[in-house]
């Protein structure tokens, strides 16, 4: 590898921002987005040493670039090796603390930031196709999705190529002047099919990579966590160009997967999905050999999974941090991630559950028991939310795509959203106490419970009567209830003595529903006691 010039990144950076260093070849390579042409090696402060590929950044194939992500301040020296392991450039640079929360890690039942172990709260949203809306149009979606404190994102790198949104029942999201369904990750012989586009997945678009770089900066400057979804509705032919006989050793696949990493995993900010909806055209088998040799690319250990239905059958699995779900509707709410829980805990190891999926707001296909309208409106969906986060559980919603701008098809929306606007306040409820270290409690009534460690307690209502709560102990108490639909809290008790009839124990009786709707209590020891 001929080099004409390489530039280097600075000698000082903070942590968690990426570190660059790009090189310019004489001569372009026979085949410049070939993996492994040259790597990138590095030792950390703590005597760690990493590598990560260095990927080609220009259509004429000459110029290459590759990353550091320092996740621990102090000296790392770093080494640009050849492909056999020469030395083509060498240096050192000086990560400085940054006050940045670091990645996103799984840590038994919930996710954290690891490096400062703050809990992650994963106020998750859809926008598959965030990517093919125009610069400005990313910005704005992303930014109103920050104003409701989303902070995570799910969005295809690979999209489903549709001439609209008729696909999904969705017609009125029309390809538009900012917007459009026609991009993908390699270059096309034939841009204006849907149908046959003609991918050359021997290269890759290097102007759509370069987009989609800018999509996760403007998400990690506004605090969101971007899932990265390698196919979205590969079933079609048109969305899954690589050899379907062949289960994970399609060399022109593994390009993909590893141009990905080499590209993406230096930004703080990223979730890896091998796939949207595997079981729909891929075996179990693909699944774990693709997310095992993602896993195995990544060196800082992003979290990976792959999304699916009903079951999840990599729980084991080393590679995958966490399970995700498409289980639609009340099948999919409090009870089926308990049992998700369960199935879980059988395995030997605890790891974070997720209904990625449970139908969108307002979205009536002919799948998903055919219901109609008001079924999925936005105040069922965040029934429904509240349920599955009362499970210790975690859930990604998707906004109304019926006015035509977008809405979960590509996170733009141009009205509010009441939607959003309820999980920000569910989200805001929670905050107020130690939530990602409570566990579900089982209580009677129509209602359900989680429970802390120091004896804090949410309880939400979601039918019409009463609930036990078995308190340890007459009191004191502070009581305290929450409206979900308007956010208002209101005191029930301080100091107060919580005893229910003498053969139930002490505890405390509640009404699971205020002014005929749903509702949500937090009980906690008294501070005077």
């Amino acid at each position: 590898m001929p080099l004409q010039r390489v530039e280097a990144g600075p000698g000082s950076i903070g942590t968690f921002q990426p570190w660059e260093i790009a090189m310019e070849l004489r001569d372009a390579p026979r085949d410049p987005f070939e993996p492994d042409q040259a790597r990138l090696a590095w030792r950390t402060p703590g005597g760690q040493t990493r590598e990560a590929g260095a990927f080609c950044d220009s259509p004429d194939g000459r110029v290459f670039r590759a990353r550091i992500l320092p996740t621990e301040p102090g000296s790392h020296s770093w080494a640009l090796l050849d492909s056999e392991g020469g030395v083509l450039a060498q240096g050192g640079f000086e990560a400085q603390p940054s006050g940045r929360p670091g990645l996103v890690r799984a840590e038994g039942w919930r996710f954290v930031w690891s490096a400062t172990g703050a809990p992650f709260f994963h106020n998750s949203t859809t926008a598959y196709m965030l990517a093919g809306l125009s610069e400005n149009r990313i910005v704005q979606a992303l930014t109103r999705l920050a104003e409701y404190r989303v902070d995570r994102v799910r969005v295809a790198l690979s999209p489903a190529r549709q001439p609209h949104g008729g696909r999904w029942h969705e017609p009125q999201v029309a390809e538009r002047s900012d917007f459009t369904f026609r991009y993908a990750p390699w270059p096309v012989r034939n841009p204006g099919s849907t149908e046959d586009p003609q991918f050359d997945t021997a290269r890759f678009d290097i102007a759509y990579w370069r987009k989609f770089e800018r999509l996760l900066r403007t998400a990690e400057s506004l605090g969101i966590v971007v899932q990265v979804v390698f196919y979205l509705d590969g079933a079609e032919p048109q969305n899954y160009p690589f050899d379907r006989d062949q289960a994970g050793d399609d060399p022109w696949e593994s390009r993909y997967f590893r141009y990905a990493v080499d590209r993406l995993a230096a930004f703080p900010n990223v979730e890896w999905c091998v796939t949207n909806e595997w079981a729909l055209f891929r075996p179990d088998e693909w699944v774990e050999r693709m997310g095992g040799a993602l896993a195995e690319r990544d060196p800082y250990g992003h979290l990976a999974s792959v999304h699916g239905h009903g079951h999840f059958p990599f729980r084991s699995s080393p590679w995958c941090t966490h399970a995700l779900f498409q289980c639609w509707d009340e099948h999919g709410a409090h009870p089926f991630l308990m049992r998700a829980r369960r199935e879980q805990e059988a395995s030997g190891v605890a790891k974070p559950q997720v209904n990625e999926e449970f139908g969108y707001e307002d979205h009536y296909a002919v799948w998903g028991e055919g219901r109609r309208a008001p079924t999925r409106d936005w105040a069922s969906r965040l029934r429904l939310a509240w349920e599955m986060r009362m499970a210790g559980a975690y859930c990604t919603t998707g906004e109304s795509a019926k006015d035509g701008s977008g809405g979960w098809i590509n996170g733009l929306r141009l009205a509010d959203s009441e939607l959003l606007e309820g999980h920000r306040r569910m989200r805001g409820f929670f905050e107020t106490m130690d939530w990602s270290r409570m566990e579900p409690c089982e209580v009677s009534g129509h209602a359900y419970a989680l429970r802390g460690p120091s004896e804090e307690w949410a309880v939400y209502g979601y039918g019409e009567g009463w609930t036990a709560v078995p308190l340890p102990r007459p009191g004191p108490w502070d009581v305290d209830r929450f409206d979900p639909w308007t956010g208002r809290w209101e005191v029930l008790g301080r100091s107060a003595t919580l005893e229910r009839d003498p053969w139930t124990g002490p505890g405390v009786v509640l009404p699971t529903l205020h002014a005929g709707r749903t509702v949500a209590y937090r009980i906690r020891p008294s501070a005077s006691g």
